[in-house]
């Protein structure tokens, strides 16, 4: 973890833990709006940069360092994984991080004890953003449906299926084209015959 970066405290995603103190036990309840960041989301489903979302937030002090847990509430917009339609979902995803306070991060990677990974606080400060963005992006679905019971698109010709739920082709297996072709020829002969 880079230990000279700095965090901007007037960025919403940006916690102050100040008051806190390192008086184990301590908490503070967190509510605000912010927009979100940029790429929350895969390339099928996301919430739109700048969209709101709602985080209703508990901040703890422990031993190590501020435990950070609660609730992001926001909508992403993409589209059906079978036929392509426009949709949006409701997402509630839970938000359950330790920032470790800077020593305590230290002794873990000295101790090697890097498993997953470790939040740490600068200074005073937690940035929210990359266990906002794990916590979202986990809650979104593999593969979003309109419906559960969407029949998607016609594999031969892209029709929506959900329009003409009888929408058929007649296929012939290309193995069985030679035999289709002396059925055809025997066909139109016979139709001469007759005439």
């Amino acid at each position: 973890m880079d230990r000279h970066s700095t965090l901007d405290p007037r960025s919403p995603l940006v916690l102050d833990v100040h008051e806190l103190g390192r008086r184990p036990g301590s908490m503070r309840r967190l509510e605000r709006t912010v927009d979100a960041p940029a790429e929350l989301g895969t390339a099928v489903i996301g919430v739109p940069e700048g969209a709101p979302v709602a985080l209703d937030l508990r901040l703890e002090a422990v031993m190590e360092g501020v435990l950070v847990s609660g609730t992001a509430t926001t909508t992403a917009v993409g589209e059906c994984g079978r036929c392509l339609d426009p949709l949006t979902r409701d997402v509630v995803a839970e938000i359950q991080e330790l920032f470790a306070y800077p020593e305590r991060a230290e002794a873990a990677e000295e101790s090697g004890d890097d498993d997953e990974e470790l939040y740490e606080l600068e200074g005073d400060l937690a940035d929210l953003e990359p266990a906002l963005r794990d916590a979202v992006v986990i809650g979104l679905p593999f593969q979003p449906l309109c419906s559960p019971d969407c029949l998607g698109l016609c594999s031969l010709c892209g029709a929506r299926m959900a329009d003409d739920p009888e929408h058929s082709h007649d296929v012939v297996d290309p193995r069985w084209s030679a035999l289709e072709s002396m059925f055809d020829s025997t066909n139109v002969s016979d139709e001469t015959k007759e005439s």
